[in-house]
């Protein structure tokens, strides 16, 4: 499904046009001639986030592939091989690993806070959490609670967890080591939506989940945090890739992942060339909640390639001042 609609995307895309600077023509915006690409992660969720991206380069001038879909190990290859431009998909610090093993620094640069304040962590039914006390992950070391989670029979608590290559199921499996879980918790992997959507069956029929979820995630819509759902917190910080990791939030809360920023990541030979570029990946910027709700009406059914166009121009007329405000600040960068 996800191949099929973004290949779509590519002449479903509407043509997206702001009022140039005064003095700008069309002939000498700084993209004019330049094809440039771009690569996403497999879910879907982050077309719309990549469509508004590719809306401001446009506007630029550039001429915009349709995104390349990889894991995130090979999206981070790829940037820093130079054998795509960009990518709206880097997780700061989740993809760390990621940056670090494909090059780092010296081969792509990431830019901007296009998605600050990204949250993650375990989720369990608030019926359960409230009748049992239960408010944090440890607890369900204990083989009778976790027993209540159980929906294969085998007595240990069924977590609905990341697909492999995410980065999130590293820090999932470390915990279940750090927290002894394993005996009690099974991490159950695969494709992560289509177990999700087991479990929702299993919550409308009174059953207790528990379940690994990110913000932004239209899941939040469905089963909303202190309504529904309630964060589980952790017994204390641990990471896979430092042992004197903090996870804890400003809040003082610690769901065991470390707060995240989602950015834009750039081959640096591209962003060298293309100062224009760079200045929009600095300053483009879109909020959680927004995500969240346009991923909502992906989820309901709005999920064609004109659908989720229909999206990305809802979004770019309600925020047109700053849009064309990041364009115009990318065309000044341009200028020598």
């Amino acid at each position: 499904m996800i191949t099929s609609v973004l290949k779509k995307l590519a002449t479903a895309v509407a043509v997206f046009t702001v009022a140039l600077a005064p003095g700008v023509l069309a002939q000498d915006l700084p993209g004019k001639g330049i094809v440039v690409r771009q690569i996403k992660g497999e879910d879907y969720t982050s077309v719309f986030q990549h469509l508004i991206v590719q809306h401001g380069l446009e506007a630029l001038g550039y001429t915009v592939e349709e995104p390349q879909i990889a894991n995130y190990p090979t999206i981070h290859i790829a940037v820093a091989n130079g054998d795509v431009d960009y990518t709206v998909h880097h997780w700061q610090p989740l993809h760390d690993a990621f940056f670090e093993n494909a090059g780092g620094d010296k081969v792509m640069t990431r830019l901007g806070n296009f998605t600050p304040n990204v949250k993650q962590g375990y989720l369990i039914d608030k019926r359960t959490a409230d009748k049992y006390s239960i408010s944090n992950i440890g607890q369900l070391s204990d083989p009778k609670l976790a027993a209540l989670f159980d929906s294969d029979g085998d007595g240990k608590a069924n977590l609905v967890g990341c697909n492999p290559g995410w980065g999130c199921e590293r820090i999932i499996e470390h915990h279940m080591t750090t927290y002894k879980l394993r005996d009690t918790i099974h991490h159950d992997q695969g494709e992560y939506f289509a177990l999700v959507a087991d479990m929702l069956e299993r919550y409308k029929n009174g059953q207790s989940i528990v379940y690994y979820t990110w913000s932004p995630n239209w899941l939040n819509n469905r089963l909303k945090p202190g309504t529904d759902v309630v964060w589980l917190s952790v017994p204390f910080s641990a990471s896979p890739d430092d042992p004197n990791a903090n996870t804890e939030s400003p809040d003082g809360t610690n769901t065991g992942f470390a707060p995240n920023t989602i950015r834009v990541l750039a081959n640096n030979q591209f962003l060298d060339k293309n100062p224009a570029a760079r200045k929009f990946f600095e300053l483009a910027t879109v909020p959680v909640a927004d995500i969240e709700a346009e991923n909502s009406l992906i989820e309901q059914g709005e999920k064609s390639p004109e659908d989720i166009e229909r999206h990305t121009q809802d979004w770019l007329k309600a925020n047109r001042a700053a849009f064309d405000g990041w364009v115009s600040e990318a065309l000044k960068a341009a200028k020598p």
